[in-house]
């Protein structure tokens, strides 16, 4: 069992219509047909939505996206519109929302790595390889490969897990020319977001992206390059062959998965409310990937 915690009632605003409550994101579509995402300060770990909220954690996802969207205007069409909240919508949902095209989302998570961890270490363990790709002999935990590799996963509704799946199996499902396509897409994006980061002292070690069509066009969508869609690690600190810090929600996995907490996460119980040593750690981690990305001091 697994999901929210407690699921938050959608707001309700003139001239909206409510679509979806996801993890993090309430989507609402407008009068033109423009689709309005909201970004929440809701905190997801272990499949569940938790109880506590990470303070500016949605206003943090969503500036450092519209950051990333800019640097990859080049190379990538995205979907958003404007940024402006919507008259009669709550003046909380300033900086955290965009307007953004109503595409065709193709079902893929299309992930990047360019390092080895987490699930593509759980399966290299076991044959050498990751989402069926032949990796060398001799890889640890946060080895660099020897090339990125577009691993992809199916898309899990809320309190599900994504599953990783093959290439082919993503070509059998959306058809060869767009699986072609997300792939090139995918390793282009996490190629040119990896340099940049690099620059700044960050390694990014995978992350996710989700496409959708407008028309023939195929369009970067939702978050990109987020903390909640990637694993930043400083690069001052990286030693292949233990776990990397890294700039995301990992007080949080540590402190859910510890004594302190309580909780078995084997169990059907939902998970405790965070102590607040916590959500400032996470909050901190958040601001810290925003300012050493950008350049900019969160404000």
């Amino acid at each position: 069992m697994s999901g929210f915690v407690e699921k938050p009632e959608p707001i309700q605003v003139p001239g909206l219509v409510h679509l979806h409550t996801g993890k993090v994101r309430d989507l609402y579509q407008n009068e033109a047909g423009d689709l309005v995402m909201v970004a929440s300060d809701r905190m997801s770990a272990y499949d569940w939505v938790l109880p506590t909220e990470i303070p500016d954690k949605g206003r943090v996802l969503t500036q450092l996206s519209l950051w990333w969207f800019d640097q990859l205007r080049d190379l990538a069409v995205n979907h958003v519109i404007g940024t402006e909240v919507p008259e009669g919508a709550p003046a909380d949902w300033a900086g955290r929302t965009l307007v953004c095209k109503s595409l065709k989302m193709v079902p893929v998570e299309c992930v990047a790595r360019g390092y080895l961890t987490g699930s593509g270490l759980a399966e290299y363990r076991q044959s050498r390889t990751v989402c069926g790709l032949a990796l060398p002999e001799g890889l640890v935990d946060g080895s660099e490969l020897p090339a990125p590799i577009f691993t992809p996963a199916t898309k899990a509704e809320v309190g599900e897990h994504d599953e990783n799946v093959s290439y082919e199996e993503v070509a059998r499902q959306v058809g060869a020319e767009t699986a072609a396509q997300l792939r090139q897409a995918t390793l282009a994006v996490y190629s040119r977001a990896r340099d940049i980061a690099r620059e700044r002292g960050i390694i990014l070690a995978d992350t996710k992206f989700e496409f959708g069509f407008d028309g023939d066009t195929l369009v970067l969508a939702d978050e990109v390059l987020t903390p909640d869609s990637s694993r930043f690690w400083p690069a001052d600190t990286w030693q292949p062959g233990r776990a990397q810090p890294s700039y995301d929600k990992q007080f949080v996995r540590d402190w859910l998965t510890s004594p302190a907490s309580g909780w078995d996460r084997r169990s059907e119980q939902p998970p405790p409310p965070l102590p607040e040593e916590v959500v400032a750690a996470t909050r901190q981690k958040y601001v810290e990937a925003y300012e050493r990305l950008t350049g900019t001091a969160w404000s």
